[in-house]
């Protein structure tokens, strides 16, 4: 099987648009990969959320690597990891890089933001951005201190969410390309794609462009394609779909003091021991622990 970030490389360079899902932990990150999804989107807001802290590095880095690591193992594809800032200078992000390898991440995600970062779709105009030169700076030393060839950094441009516009968007492209940036991520809180479309009317491609439709849903994924977008991230849905069906499930034993009308409605534990593979562990023991009779 090829490694995890060879698989990640190679969608960026498909002539296809690819997809890819959030998750935020092992359990979520295996129905990622066994529902087909190609790759996993370590999303930030939801492993946060998922801890129940804010999306504005109340999490520390080895709190969020001790989740992705327990993602990674549990899955055969690859995982980006929503990054933020790098979680510092660029020092912080040689040290990331070192221990996302050590974890077979293939890839992570940093915004041009200052640390701590504020989650984009909250008073996004609002939030500074960090200067050209700097982040450049990062990601150079990102490209320089990874072993893995293959291993992609995607610098995320803020552009768009803090109200600077298309020049903006695009110098700061140019700049991070140059840098050694593998993607593009191009972020827009409208609800139209028109920032995106845009953006990419101008972008000469030299280097592949991610997108986040979270807020512009509704336009047609082919509309991505025409314009040569690489991969598209659909960035909280199970997040967002487990809140709601956790709340429906609380309020209703809540109310009847009884779980008698949810049984139906909810997994089965076996089907939980099925994504935890207990049945391995029963085969395993079968050969290394031995039987009392």
């Amino acid at each position: 099987m090829l490694a995890k970030s060879t698989q990640f490389k190679q969608m960026l360079e498909s002539d296809q648009v690819e997809f890819i899902l959030e998750a935020h932990n092992g359990l979520s990150a295996k129905i990622v990969e066994e529902t087909g999804f190609k790759g996993i989107w370590g999303s930030g807001l939801a492993i946060s959320a998922a801890m129940g802290v804010r999306d504005n590095n109340e999490a520390s880095w080895t709190q969020v690597l001790d989740v992705i690591e327990f993602m990674s193992d549990t899955t055969t594809i690859p995982l980006m990891l929503d990054a933020d800032t790098g979680y510092g200078n660029f020092n912080n992000v040689r040290r990331l890089v070192k221990k996302l390898e050590q974890r077979k991440i293939a890839a992570m995600c940093i915004e041009d933001k200052l640390f701590p970062k504020t989650n984009s779709f909250i008073d996004g105009e609002a939030q500074e951005l960090a200067k050209i030169d700097e982040f450049a700076g990062k990601i150079k030393a990102a490209k320089d201190t990874q072993e893995d060839p293959d291993f992609c950094v995607v610098a995320r441009i803020e552009a768009f969410i803090a109200g600077w516009g298309l020049d903006e968007a695009l110098k700061r492209a140019e700049a991070y390309s140059n840098a050694g940036a593998d993607a593009l991520l191009v972020h827009s809180k409208k609800s139209s794609a028109d920032d995106i479309f845009d953006f990419m009317a101008q972008w000469k491609d030299t280097c592949p462009v991610v997108i986040v439709p979270t807020m512009y849903y509704n336009t047609p994924v082919e509309e991505f394609q025409k314009c040569g977008v690489s991969l598209v991230i659909w960035a909280n849905h199970l997040l967002r779909t487990s809140v709601k069906a956790m709340q429906q499930t609380a309020s209703q034993i809540y109310k009847e003091s009884s779980i008698k009308s949810v049984e139906s409605e909810i997994v089965s534990v076996k089907e939980v021991f099925r994504l935890q593979n207990a049945a391995e562990l029963k085969e395993a023991e079968k050969i290394y622990l031995p039987s009392e009779k």
